[in-house]
């Protein structure tokens, strides 16, 4: 780790939040007191608007019982439909091409019973051994259910130093025989940004179809997926989209690929005009929204109304430029505060490679993690030795930053994180 030449001081901290445009939003989360909150990469906070955009979807309950579906601030009925519109700026897409709907592998699931059709010796799916476990799950089963063996089928890009993926390393193995590809737009673990638009143009060179997981990107960093012509994409709410735990997910479908019909069928993926026709046979709707299969968790789904709203009002460009800044603070912070420490900054550094959290191996990461949330700083463990760290654009300060690696050195120097055991809780 080196050392550079840098202002360390808690004066150029405040300097770097007086100038910070974005710093009036910290005021609309509910930040708890003497606490410093870095896991936004996990969950994001709770927001007033989003807060209150889920009681007024109880009062229509409450006043309209069943006719919510029609009446009251946010028609039920048409509740998907309004969030997709609000999330596609995020992606760069159109309203059309977004649903808000189910969860993140549910949706993944519908996606590769839409997308996965294999045929002759087009038959494997391509995606990398860094890929969050629930991606590479709903991968395998569907290979099985069509009757192939995953440990043959299931193409995993390595990682040369299981941090990193090489995107040389991807474009290198699509051959003829890859139906599908899936891949992470942000890696969860290192952070790393996929270059998406060059690993899509050569899958498509290639005659594969391909999607990305927006998890980790999402309501952080803009997206173009129209313009790189990605085929399909999912993603979850409830990260830095702070949509709350199990908020409902999201799925993408380029324009093209829309008169696809829905691999899963399910009576809200209907055209909405004949939806209570009650037909035996589905007339799918025309848009993203024929990829829905059951009704809308309506209440999961609400507090997205006013957290989107917020993104609409800030864009998402500020926020990436806020975010890279926030980042190289603290990675600039850290080599100069830790580098006595055995700490190692697995994340890219480079701001076109890394999304918008920061990624620390230390030997001892679950202890170190657990003394920090004694003194009130909420990190992230991934192990078997990484520490995230995710000072989120709308809710963290500079000061923040500053704080927790200062407390962080603290720790270290004088071995309190010595106390705990270092292997992870039931829920890192």
């Amino acid at each position: 780790m080196e050392k550079v030449n840098f202002d360390r001081s808690l004066d150029y901290a405040h300097q770097l939040d007086k100038e910070d445009e974005l710093r009036c939003y910290q005021h609309e989360f509910y930040r708890q007191p003497d606490t410093i909150y870095m896991d936004g990469n996990s969950l994001g906070l709770l927001s007033k608007r989003a807060e209150n955009s889920l009681l007024t979807m109880l009062d229509t309950w409450k006043v309209h019982g069943i006719d919510g579906w029609l009446n009251g601030k946010h028609p039920w009925f048409y509740l998907s439909e309004k969030l997709g519109e609000m999330s596609a700026s995020l992606i760069g897409a159109k309203k059309e091409e977004v649903i808000i709907t189910g969860s993140t592998t549910v949706n993944l699931h519908q996606l590769l019973a839409t997308f996965y059709k294999p045929e002759g010796k087009r038959t494997k799916i391509l995606a990398d051994e860094l890929n969050f476990p629930s991606d590479i799950y709903a991968i395998k089963s569907h290979l099985q259910l069509r009757g192939f063996n995953p440990d043959e089928h299931l193409i995993l890009v390595k990682s040369k130093d299981g941090h990193i993926i090489a995107e040389k390393d991807i474009l290198d193995v699509m051959t003829d025989e890859i139906a599908l590809a899936v891949f992470p737009s942000v890696l969860y673990r290192s952070g790393q940004l996929l270059d998406i638009a060059r690993i899509t143009e050569k899958a498509h060179e290639q005659g594969i179809l391909i999607g990305f997981d927006l998890c980790h990107s999402i309501g952080s960093l803009p997206h173009l997926l129209d313009n790189w012509k990605v085929d399909f994409a999912f993603w979850c709410t409830y990260k830095y989209v702070n949509g709350g735990p199990g908020s409902a997910a999201g799925i993408y479908v380029h324009k093209k690929h829309l008169p696809k019909k829905p691999g899963l069928s399910g009576w809200f993926g209907s055209d909405k005009k004949m939806q209570f026709d009650m037909d035996l046979t589905m007339n799918p709707a025309t848009t993203a929204g024929a990829l829905q299969i059951g009704t809308p968790n309506v209440l999961s789904a609400a507090p997205l109304l006013g957290s989107l709203e917020m993104f609409q009002e800030v864009g998402i460009n500020k926020i990436r430029t806020k975010s890279l800044k926030l980042t190289k603070y603290m990675m600039t912070l850290i080599e100069n505060e830790l580098q006595e420490y055995d700490f190692t900054i697995a994340n890219p550094k480079e701001d076109n490679r890394r999304g918008g959290h920061i990624y620390l191996e230390h030997p001892e990461a679950a202890r170190i993690c657990k003394a920090l949330k004694q003194e009130n700083i909420i990190p992230d463990f991934r192990p078997p030795s990484g520490i995230r760290i995710a000072p989120v654009a709308l809710y963290n300060s500079f000061e923040d930053v500053w704080r927790v690696v200062q407390i962080l050195k603290r720790l270290m120097k004088e071995g309190r994180y010595q106390q705990f055991e270092n292997k992870r809780d039931i829920v890192s």
